[in-house]
């Protein structure tokens, strides 16, 4: 009799583990759209509006990749590598990422995290000591910037606050052209060290007092160093040896081996809507990654990467913390950095939560569209975003280099609008 009763459990728990390990280790291609839930008809209007913002010359590019239960349904590269070579896009060109840059260095750090090196309230300040006493900007003259007033900060910085990017630490600071101030915005060829230009952040005054709002900036370059001095490794070895090389991502970097350099797509620029494409005038932000001294390795903004190596760490998040075989993270740490970590701010004027790393569509989004509310994204500088539907187990990532851009919200939500429509 007991052995009858204890029967049930041992099959549900057969069933349940069958079913956990079933989790996607690679991705594969679909046998059609339709095998995954996707229409081939609806999906055509995604490469029908995208071959027209090449032929109308909004865009110089654009490639895409949209998978489902970890089967590709739809890949594909739009225009051209190189305007004035008119080399053709390939799939597995490379692309500067800049604020995607962030999820890969969250996940690092919340490896430490799970080892037990520190706490999420935990201050800053125990890691790293320039952060003691920190000041928030009251004001400041207009003409001389160098006479400016501060305050003691309400409280201190923590890294939750940092994770979220609720500690009043922004990109563009109003003092920031001071010699004491200032740092390298997203990547730099000069001989720059991220303690540094860390501890020259830290000397900034604050805008915000932690924790009272959502303010974008440099938070995750501190996350960096911070990895640095919890684990021990150089930043950029950590990342490679703890999250890149595990997950199999071969095409991401800091900065290009010579062997992969004609990979990286041109970077270009279009201000305003009437503007024509043009080649980008900034030399840093065209050609950090395969020039300069190769010493600053910026956790916020620094990386470039290819779709298909970027897809890999959608479905890491998507499998709840593995893949490749690979388990960096618990489901409950995933859901952790999923939930929503600024209270009652909002990311700007989207009406979205931010989680650890990363935003969160919610039910009342200005962002999102038709998104699922739940559903997690975030985009960089350049033009490139990806959307984690973990109800729809969904990815959806586009990647163009076009900055400023005009047209950068209307891509991303289009794209994004596109694919939902196609699912059946």
């Amino acid at each position: 009799m007991k052995k009858r009763l204890l029967l049930p459990g041992y099959f549900l728990l057969t069933v349940l583990t069958a079913i956990y390990a079933q989790k996607p280790q690679t991705l594969t291609p679909a046998k059609t759209p339709e095998e995954v839930g996707f229409s081939t008809e609806k999906l055509k209007k995604l490469d029908a509006h995208f071959q027209e913002l090449v032929d109308k010359g909004i865009t110089p590019n654009a490639v895409m990749l949209v998978a489902r239960k970890g089967k590709i349904v739809h890949e594909k590269a739009f225009g051209f590598s190189n305007l004035e070579t008119k080399t053709p896009l390939k799939k597995d060109d490379i692309f500067r990422i800049a604020s995607q840059s962030k999820l890969i260095t969250t996940i690092g750090l919340m490896m430490l995290f799970e080892e037990g090196r520190f706490f999420l309230d935990e201050p800053v300040s125990k890691y790293i000591p320039s952060f003691k006493n920190t000041s928030v900007l009251v004001s400041y003259e207009e003409k001389d910037r160098s006479k400016y007033i501060t305050r003691p900060a309400k409280s201190a910085i923590t890294i939750r606050h940092l994770l979220s990017h609720s500690a009043g630490i922004p990109y563009e600071h109003p003092l920031q052209e001071l010699p004491e101030f200032k740092v390298p915005f997203f990547c730099s060829v000069e001989k720059d060290l991220l303690k540094d230009v860390v501890d020259r952040i830290a000397a900034r005054p604050l805008l915000s007092d932690p924790g009272t709002q959502f303010t974008y900036g440099l938070n995750t370059d501190v996350v960096g160093r911070l990895i640095e001095v919890l684990s021990g490794m150089p930043f950029d070895q950590y990342l490679h040896k703890k999250v890149l090389g595990p997950l199999g991502m071969t095409d991401t970097y800091f900065y290009l081996p010579a062997e992969k350099a004609s990979r990286l797509v041109e970077l270009y620029s279009k201000p305003d809507t009437g503007a024509k494409l043009s080649l980008h005038t900034n030399e840093t932000y065209r050609n950090f990654a395969v020039s300069g001294q190769r010493t600053y390795f910026s956790g916020g903004a620094g990386l470039v990467s290819t779709i298909q190596d970027y897809a890999k760490i959608c479905q890491f998040i998507l499998n709840k913390g593995e893949f490749n075989g690979k388990r960096l993270l618990s489901r409950s740490t995933v859901d952790l950095m999923s939930r929503n970590q600024i209270d009652k701010s909002f990311v700007w004027d989207r009406q979205d939560k931010f989680g650890l790393g990363l935003q969160i569509i919610t039910p009342e989004s200005h962002y999102g569209d038709n998104a699922t509310p739940g559903a997690l994204t975030w985009g960089g500088m350049y033009c490139s975003e990806y959307t984690i539907d973990p109800k729809e187990d969904l990815m959806l990532l586009v990647f163009t280099n076009v900055h400023p851009y005009a047209h950068y919200s209307a891509f991303v939500r289009n794209f994004r609008i596109l694919v939902y429509q196609a699912l059946l």
